[in-house]
């Protein structure tokens, strides 16, 4: 079974959007992409359609999302509101690797002011191919951010 990727945008983020959202939904590894927004013209800050499109992923209806606006750095922040989300901007190869194996995020942003199409083309697509071990030896850091989530007074013995 292929993923299931929403993608949402706030205005500085729409173009990127619209191309990432083709290349995702020509991806044989993607079943769906669900677009949580905006449309070109529309007018919606960047916390508002970031956290309606994390919540699709909080709730089961999403996998992964592909978050876009002005620098990524908004639209992370937004989603990481959302209980049991993980989301980051990635700018880089290493780092889209270990957003996934080293820290299980659902969500990767981009800042289409920061980085150039093409490169953001291609980090998305290496993004799809990366999967989180549970055996890892990032597992139980994975499992500690996922403690601090389901109860935020979580004490660890350390």
């Amino acid at each position: 079974m292929g993923l299931r990727i929403v993608v949402a945008a706030d205005s500085a983020g729409i173009e990127y959007k619209e191309v990432l959202k083709k290349d995702l939904e020509a991806d044989p590894r993607v079943d769906e992409v669900i677009d949580a927004g905006l449309a070109p013209g529309e007018e919606v800050d960047y916390p508002h359609v970031a956290v309606k499109a994390a919540r699709l992923i909080a709730n089961g209806r999403a996998d992964r999302g592909l978050f876009v606006c002005g620098t990524g750095m908004g639209v992370a922040m937004a989603a990481n509101k959302v209980p049991g989300i993980r989301a980051s901007v990635a700018h880089d190869s290493f780092s889209v690797e270990r957003l996934i194996k080293s820290n299980n995020a659902q969500v990767l942003t981009f800042g289409e002011r920061v980085i150039g199409l093409e490169l953001a083309r291609r980090l998305a697509k290496e993004w799809l191919g990366h999967t989180f071990d549970e055996t890892s030896a990032s597992a139980p850091k994975v499992a500690a951010l996922e403690a601090y989530d389901a109860d935020p007074a979580y004490e660890p013995a350390i």
